[in-house]
């Protein structure tokens, strides 16, 4: 028995089962008296309104579940961020979804559902999907409008997103089955086709209330913008059902007349499983993120037959670069090894930081993929790149440089998974996501930061009690602990994978087992898109 083995496992077993805890909260969107409201005015949630449409025989991918999570706690908080989305298949064409859920806060949109909405509107443009849009939404949430209306990035850049799309030629159905109010009710009429639910959907730019307050007039919903009123008198919507089954049923069959799409044609063979059980990827993880481990033998039950061909094996050691097929997938793999290794100088090297070989090695590989047309995948669990004389004078910032300039000039599809830590300029060089990764993933364990949280406690200690005693305060060791203890701990909760998924920095938290999953999806979504930039990388430090 490995006692090590086994605490490891236990520990990952733990945080799995956490999140999975914490998802079943959020899939209760406002909870289960809003729920059965909705079912009382025979409407479906959110959630079941997707698992109708989707094919259930394929997966469904969802993005963004704990967008908002522990956020807005004043407003009685906004889990998944007020939306729920994903990619799914629907009459077996691969699509993104977004579906308002009218149990929080009546669908109404905080600054986080802008932002989630516009990373689906990025993935479909991204990868040339199909976007069905399943609106139940009051609109803006007024007391944070300021959030939400009027920068480039908030609620108006979503219509924008609509119009390009459109010239795209990317196919949106908006099916509307409760309220679709003011500068929302733009979203479904910019798309190529609206279906509406008689008696629940409406669509209008100002409901009753504002326009008795407006112009005097009183109306009700129904007739003002109504499913009859706009399949019959204003000609805005395409469709009128009774039922949202019925309004579902018509959007399958919309999807399954769409042409076929061109292919960006990565090579695909039969899937294999790995040989080596995935499940033991819980114990060769070690807990707390700090021990070194064998990056070789995660990757190996990530692959299939677990078969990984490294490039340049024996140079640039503390990053892994080879090739390896995922669910048939062929892929580049980029990944930090952590053991501590010693290279053929005889220099130590300390397992998760990126060398001046390292680095140059990585940057090759990269560019390597490119050439021959190969998705990259990321495994992130780097604390950084190498610091010192001897890195400085050796010219760690060029070779980092050239890593990350290879990374943002990428062409072919990145997809990221932050299995551990993911610190610094190491973020950016394992394609965090401001380097505009496909999708981004991460494990419970992932830890994203700018440094480590022992080093910023103490770093920003310094500059705390430097001030304190500048004021002429003094500060005893029990205070000194004390201050250290609380920066830490408000620190460390700032690294944790909850808040990075919170704010969108990753697309989801994942169980390790879906890695495959998650990385075949995101390359048969990315697939669907034939068009790739020439690859370039520019001026390169040599």
């Amino acid at each position: 028995m490995n006692l090590e083995f086994n605490k490891n496992e236990d520990a990952m077993k733990l945080a799995v089962s956490s999140v999975k805890q914490q998802l079943e909260k959020i899939k209760l969107g406002g909870g289960k008296k809003a729920n059965d409201k909705q079912h009382e005015k025979n409407k479906l949630t959110a959630r079941e309104r997707i698992d109708y449409l989707i094919d259930s025989d394929k997966p469904f991918v969802e993005i963004g579940a704990f967008a908002g999570f522990e956020m807005y706690q004043e407003q009685g908080g906004c889990p998944a961020g007020g939306t729920v989305a994903g990619l799914g298949y629907v009459s077996g064409r691969q699509c993104v979804i977004v579906a308002n859920d009218q149990t929080v806060k009546a669908g109404a949109w905080f600054p986080i559902t802008g932002k989630k909405n516009l990373r689906m509107q990025e993935i479909a443009m991204e990868n040339n999907l199909p976007v069905i849009y399943l609106v139940d939404s009051a609109g803006v949430f007024l007391p944070m409008q300021d959030e939400i209306f009027p920068d480039k990035e908030h609620f108006g850049r979503i219509f924008r997103n609509n119009a390009k799309m459109s010239a795209m030629g990317i196919t949106q159905i908006a099916a509307v089955m409760g309220a679709c109010v003011a500068g929302g009710a733009y979203l479904p009429i910019m798309s190529d086709e609206t279906l509406m639910v008689e008696g629940n959907g409406s669509i209008f730019l100002a409901g009753p209330y504002l326009v008795k307050a407006a112009v005097g007039e009183d109306i009700d919903a129904e007739t003002l913008g109504g499913a009859a009123t706009h399949n019959e008198i204003s000609g805005i919507a395409d469709y009128k059902f009774a039922t949202e089954q019925e309004c579902l049923d018509q959007v399958k069959k919309i999807i399954s007349k769409i042409g076929d799409p061109h292919h960006a044609g990565f090579n695909r063979t039969t899937p294999a499983l790995p040989t080596k059980d995935p499940k033991e990827i819980y114990g060769s993880f070690p807990a707390g993120n700090l021990k070194p481990y064998n990056m070789v033998e995660i990757i190996e039950r990530i692959v299939d037959n677990s078969e990984f061909e490294q490039f340049k094996e024996d140079y640039g050691k503390t990053m892994l670069c080879g090739y390896a097929r995922i669910d048939g997938w062929a892929v580049g793999i980029v990944a930090n090894q952590r053991l501590v290794l010693k290279n053929k100088k005889g220099e130590m090297q300390m397992g998760g930081v990126i060398y001046n070989d390292s680095a140059d090695k990585a940057a090759r590989f990269i560019m390597n993929c490119n050439q021959k047309k190969i998705p990259l995948v990321f495994l992130h669990d780097v604390t950084g790149f190498m610091v010192g004389s001897r890195s400085e004078h050796s010219g760690i910032i060029k070779d980092g440089a050239k890593l990350v300039n290879a990374v943002a000039n990428s062409v072919v599809p990145k997809i990221s998974i932050v299995i551990g830590n993911s610190y610094g300029a190491g973020n950016y060089a394992m394609c965090g996501k401001a380097y505009d990764p496909r999708f981004i993933y991460a494990w419970p364990s992932a830890k994203i930061a700018v440094m480590g949280g022992e080093q910023a406690a103490k770093t920003m200690l310094q500059i705390q009690v430097g001030g304190m005693k500048a004021k002429g305060q003094e500060v005893t060791p029990e205070n000194e602990k004390a201050l250290l203890d609380e920066i830490k701990g408000r620190y460390e909760k700032q690294t944790t994978a909850y808040y990075a998924a919170a704010r969108l920095w990753v697309d989801g938290i994942i169980d390790p087992l879906d890695t495959r999953k998650v990385i075949s999806e995101g390359i048969s979504a990315a697939n669907n898109q034939p068009k790739m930039e020439e690859f370039k990388v520019g001026v390169l430090q040599v």
